[in-house]
């Protein structure tokens, strides 16, 4: 990372979950202080780059799924630093017409997000806002507000691997202001770390890491599968429902089948 490239409300003092994401898939958007922490991650669960790499293919696999379905516009909330797959490339490599909306409280993802845009994005169609994705009301009319999105179709709502990172109890309500302010025949795309049925050595893997993100700015908190499985509220799951996220759609036999990150995309009835 270029120590120049330094934007305004970057901590530097501790680590941050979009800049380790990044380093876990081999990104360059991290400081030395986000490298050094991935590393304690690595000693304390050595399949964390593994798991990381199979969350961003769910990624992939279910934005396709969107798209296949009749969704061609995204709201991604908590999108993190740019990588390889990112969610407008996806859907564009599907459908050229797709749009796409980033959210994220984090100056360094913001800032390479605009970056990204500006040299391989269509202003028409791509945009990212800096915003606190607990605002509901207040990221649904800045991410409309870009004229990105059109309020009369169907949106793809996401939500991957950074609800862990939001440990309030109100974040339910948060989710379901989203589900209502969504327009009938969305989707939401969920992935969330939980606990649920893992046991022995991977569960003490897993808490030595919650440990560790304590000493981060973004402190990890997990949730049971029927707290996750909540945020759909009423909407309907797709086959094969809430499930490991190396298995959702899988399409590639290498992805680990850890249960510790479930996933699923659900769809809004259309009345």
């Amino acid at each position: 990372m270029d120590p120049q490239f330094l934007p305004e409300g970057v901590d530097l003092e501790r680590p941050n979950a979009a800049r380790i994401y990044d380093w876990a898939l081999g990104g360059t958007a991290n400081w030395a202080v986000d490298r050094e922490f991935g590393e304690q991650l690595v000693k304390a669960f050595p399949l964390i780059r593994s798991l990381a790499r199979a969350n961003r293919a769910f990624l992939g696999r279910a934005v396709r799924h969107c798209v296949a379905h009749g969704v061609h516009q995204f709201l991604d909330l908590g999108s993190g630093v740019p990588t390889v797959g990112n969610v407008h490339e996806i859907a564009d490599e599907v459908d050229a017409d797709s749009r796409c909306v980033y959210v994220d409280n984090e100056p360094v993802a913001v800032a390479h997000a605009k970056i990204l845009l500006e040299k391989s994005g269509d202003p028409g169609r791509h945009a990212v806002i800096g915003a606190d994705l607990r605002d509901a009301d207040d990221v649904w009319e800045r991410a409309f507000d870009t004229g990105v999105l059109d309020p009369a179709k169907p949106v793809a709502l996401l939500t991957v691997a950074v609800l862990h990172f939001l440990p309030e109890p109100e974040l339910a309500t948060v989710i379901a202001r989203y589900r209502e302010l969504l327009p009938a025949g969305s989707f939401y795309v969920l992935s969330h770390v939980t606990t649920s049925g893992v046991e022995g050595e991977l569960l003490e893997q897993i808490q030595n890491v919650v440990k560790q993100y304590e000493q981060s700015s973004t402190p990890a908190s997990f949730r049971d599968r029927e707290e996750i499985r909540a945020f759909f509220g009423d909407f309907t799951l797709a086959e094969p429902g809430l499930v490991p996220v190396g298995t959702w759609r899988l399409d590639d036999a290498r992805s680990p089948t850890l249960s510790c990150t479930i996933g699923g995309v659900a769809r809004k009835p259309a009345s």
